[in-house]
């Protein structure tokens, strides 16, 4: 046999072949073509619908199915299957991100809106002692809020931190699986239970009719210190244990190990996961009307009587109005919007500290 018989029959020629009888390029839609495709679909389906009675809802709708049947046939009959199949699953996704947006945008617009009516001088440099109708402020429950959930930072983030370092370092056996189950049933615990067990905590002390801002501190941190033990965890899970092999190579303790090595390397994680564990309870209101109540004149003295704080104010503002009632309705939105511009500040916050004490690579 010749060698080039042998090269015509080997198994490369072979291969070469059945490569050329394949198509190697198939088609592409345009970059443009999703959008094209889109406005057009907005057109059709607005026009057809605005004969009709056009309704926003299922305009959204029926322009979503129409855009994601038309661009997955465009895309099977010029792209193919697979290619058309990335394409539908694509557009599901961003029309589910899209509806979950919904709740998020209308909720926003709507305390934005409503309370820069009284987002003014007054608001923060006055309280409600005396004031009836128009006028007042609710400086005194900012003021409450923050020393509330200050002293209950101050309980729950040593006893969270110290918590998850002996789950991850040291637990081992039945107590830290006890922790560890008593952990997940705290985290799902309704607010108000830890507002009546602060207030049943309290009451067997002071009796029956305290209220006091240390007692809402409490009910806080039975709230707070699961999501910072939860947190911690995860984030001293994700040290590498070639890390503390290396310093116990060196003859370094363990428990200096943890508090130069381990700790260091997730510290960006754990202020992160402390910082939103505020933002949280901040927020919370059924605790604090069990335990601290409603006061119209400012006490900076958590432990002695009523305070006031910025959920407890919004809700009686919302619910007990007065006459007339949009001066209240006013002042229950501004402090809605006081309550959530704090609560990113220390989401903004969480996400500098995590870039600032992240780890350096390089």
């Amino acid at each position: 046999m010749s060698i080039d018989t042998q090269r015509e029959r080997s198994p490369e020629r072979e291969l070469d072949t059945s490569l050329d009888a394949m198509p190697v390029i198939r088609g592409q839609l345009p970059r443009w073509s999703p959008w094209v495709g889109l406005v057009a679909v907005v057109l059709i389906v607005g026009g057809v619908l605005s004969a009709t009675g056009l309704s926003i809802g299922l305009f959204a709708v029926v322009s979503a199915v129409v855009y994601a049947v038309g661009m997955y046939t465009a895309s099977r009959v010029v792209e193919g299957p697979r290619k058309a199949t990335d394409r539908l699953v694509t557009i599901i996704v961003t029309a589910a991100f899209l509806v979950a947006l919904i709740p998020l945008v209308s909720v926003v617009y709507t305390v934005v809106s409503e309370g820069l009516s009284r987002f003014d001088a007054e608001f923060f440099n006055s309280s409600m002692l005396g004031i009836v109708g128009e006028g007042g402020g609710a400086y005194h429950a900012v003021m409450g809020t923050l020393i509330i959930t200050g002293l209950a930072a101050a309980m729950s983030i040593p006893v969270g931190l110290l918590t998850a370092i002996y789950l991850v370092e040291y637990g081992k056996g039945r107590l830290a699986r006890a922790i560890t189950f008593f952990v997940d049933v705290m985290t799902g615990i309704p607010s108000i239970v830890a507002g009546l067990f602060a207030f049943a905590l309290f009451a067997l002390f002071f009796g029956p009719g305290v209220r006091m801002g240390f007692a809402g501190a409490v009910a806080l941190s039975v709230l707070m210190v699961p999501v910072v033990v939860r947190s911690t965890e995860e984030m001293l899970k994700i040290v590498p244990n070639e890390l503390r092999e290396a310093s116990f190579a060196l003859g370094v303790p363990k428990w200096r190990t943890i508090l130069k090595v381990v700790l260091p390397t997730s510290v960006a994680g754990i202020a992160t996961g402390v910082t939103l564990a505020i933002a949280r309870v901040m927020g919370e209101t059924a605790p604090l009307l069990v335990t601290v109540g409603l006061a119209t004149g400012m006490n900076l003295n958590p432990f002695d009587g009523r305070m006031a704080t910025l959920p407890v104010f919004a809700y009686y503002s919302y619910v007990s109005p007065g006459v007339p009632r949009e001066p209240s309705l006013e002042r229950a939105w501004t402090a809605a919007l006081v309550l959530i511009m704090i609560v990113m500040a220390l989401n903004l916050l969480a996400r500098l500290i995590s870039r600032v004490f992240a780890p350096k690579t390089r």
